[in-house]
């Protein structure tokens, strides 16, 4: 199997917004999962959302904010931070907030490769969703 070299920088500006309605530019992809950048503006609080198939791992670049997570009778809510890395199994609700001064960033690799808008699912988060 023949795989070339892929290399690209950060897009300027977003792709797209996610299903939870952070920016989100997407990054590169391979058969086994893809990666993209998630932002959210200060004061801002998602919509809380599941996956249905895949797992994500997310990694903070910057900003400050707060992740809750349930399943399966479990929940708890971290602190998000620069060097913060964090898992999302499959079937994880999840919803995220920024609470600093500056955007909320983050990278996520996505295992098997995002398949698109039916993936995420809205259900009942810690927090309205929305802003300050």
């Amino acid at each position: 199997m023949d795989r070339r070299f892929d290399t690209m920088q950060l897009p300027a500006g977003r792709d797209v917004v996610a299903p939870d309605g952070s920016d989100v530019r997407i990054l590169l992809q391979l058969p086994g999962g893809s990666m993209a950048h998630f932002e959210l503006a200060p004061g801002e609080t998602s919509r809380a959302v599941a996956h249905r198939t895949v797992d994500e791992i997310w990694y903070v670049l910057g900003g400050h904010g707060e992740m809750w997570r349930s399943r399966a009778g479990r929940e708890e809510t971290v602190a998000l931070e620069p060097g913060t890395c964090l898992s999302i199994p499959v079937g994880t609700r999840f919803q995220f907030r920024c609470t600093g001064n500056a955007p909320l960033a983050a990278v996520a690799v996505t295992m098997p490769p995002w398949p698109g808008a039916d993936e995420a699912y809205e259900v009942p988060g810690a927090w309205p969703a929305g802003g300050a």
